[in-house]
């Protein structure tokens, strides 16, 4: 009989802020705002997305924005941080990095700083409450000025003794270039941070090379789109770059037809390290267990198989030592039943 895999310890290392919350919360914070949400939020059902083409990435990106809009107070980021580490902790979960764009929230949280400050006091109080080692990733938005990148960048590093880890680029990668934001992602190595942006979703192949040339990406958000060039699945595999894989998120997209045409095993097969993540639960309507699921069913992923994923996961995740060893010996004892 096939393990469970919401008994499976993993890292979660692609999940958005927003796109975490959970469907119900949403309804309460529009309700309490006075916020109307389009039928696409609040019908119960994940919405109809295809972000291939301009306008329906844009759909998607107002979608995301309405959901951001009803984050107002700061008990509004503690709420959403508590059920997103409750809901990760019920998927096997036991790390997980959160991305954000502290930008987004500033306006209404009494500016850069004090949004940041906040969100990181959220974290810490709900990994205290759950048991989930949680960090975060700072994201600049490609769509916005190299500058303000840089502004995120050193703010992220500023705070790197208080729970920010890396440093990603997210939005639509068809547009600029990512050469732009190589200034921010230098001042994020310079002070110890982890480069992980979005590249090989929307566009192909080489928008992975240049998060690889330009950025220094260790990770990429993504990065399916590699499967398209042997030479660059090389690459992967020889610098052990994670790719972290949400597959009902490139489904929900229309970046693949269907969840057997996601390249998972194209990636696995080429020794590329994979990260399955949720990317934007709200929106796309599945957690973390779900994608696990999906490479079993779809993929004909073996339980040995499945556990590797797991400690893949793990080890692309900026997790203490300690806490990688201690997960790795039990995703083992997983295996062994």
């Amino acid at each position: 009989m096939a393990r469970d895999v919401h008994l499976l310890p993993k890292a979660h290392l692609h999940l958005h802020f927003t796109g975490s919350m959970r469907p119900g919360t949403l309804l309460e914070l529009a309700d309490k705002y006075g916020v109307h949400l389009p039928e696409a939020l609040s019908g119960g059902e994940p919405p109809k997305l295809r972000a291939t083409d301009e306008r329906g990435w844009f759909r998607f990106q107002r979608l995301y924005d309405i959901a951001r809009s009803c984050l107002r107070e700061a008990d509004d980021i503690r709420r959403l941080v508590r059920e997103a580490a409750q809901e990760d902790v019920r998927d096997g979960a036991q790390w997980l990095e959160i991305q954000v764009d502290p930008t987004s929230y500033a306006p209404r949280l009494g500016g850069l700083i004090p949004a940041m400050e906040i969100i990181l006091d959220a974290v810490e109080s709900a990994s205290a409450d759950t048991g989930l080692g949680i960090r975060v990733l700072v994201a600049a938005n490609r769509m916005k000025h190299p500058l303000e990148a840089r502004t995120l960048a050193r703010l992220a590093v500023r705070y790197a003794d208080r729970g920010v880890v890396g440093f990603g680029l997210s939005n639509d990668e068809r547009r600029g270039f990512a050469r732009d934001f190589d200034r921010a992602f230098a001042i994020a190595r310079d002070g110890g941070l982890l480069a992980a942006p979005h590249g090989g979703e929307l566009s192909g192949p080489s928008s992975v090379r240049d998060c690889l040339d330009d950025l220094g990406a260790v990770r990429v958000g993504h990065g399916v789109r590699a499967a398209e060039d042997p030479r660059l699945l090389a690459r992967l595999a020889e610098r052990q770059v994670t790719c972290e894989v949400c597959p009902s998120s490139n489904v929900a997209l229309g970046v693949y037809e269907k969840p057997e045409d996601v390249p998972l095993r194209t990636l696995y097969d080429a020794g590329v390290p994979m990260a399955l993540g949720a990317d934007d639960p709200l929106l796309f309507g599945s957690r973390l267990a779900a994608q696990y699921e999906l490479a079993r069913k779809h993929h004909g992923f073996t339980d040995a198989e499945l556990a590797e994923l797991a400690r893949q996961s793990v080890r692309g995740s900026a997790a203490p030592e300690e806490v990688r060893r201690r997960l790795l010996t039990e995703i083992d004892d997983w295996l062994a039943g």
